[in-house]
């Protein structure tokens, strides 16, 4: 029987690719940017759990590419402290 093939995403920073369950999947609600597990309906964005990927993505505006919407420098700033936060309790 063949083995079973994990799915593989791109994170939007370093340009990597990794199996999905590895990366954080990012998405627009009305709150702002969402931090969510992949069940969360819309488009999404993935990130690796690193600072220096948000940093990245920051820069390169590629959020909000990936999202086809605007991102606010303070949407960015709190989705970078979030993700160092949990980079950190990893």
């Amino acid at each position: 029987m063949p083995e079973k093939r994990m799915p593989e995403r791109r994170c939007a920073g370093c340009m990597q690719s990794f199996p999905k369950a590895s990366l954080i999947r990012i998405t627009a609600g009305e709150g702002g940017l969402i931090i969510n597990d992949a069940k969360a309906p819309g488009r999404g964005v993935y990130l690796c759990c690193k600072a220096e990927c948000v940093l990245i993505a920051a820069k390169k505006n590629a959020v909000a590419r990936g999202l086809k919407r605007a991102v606010s420098r303070a949407e960015m700033d709190r989705l970078t402290e979030e993700i160092t936060r949990l980079s950190s309790m990893k």
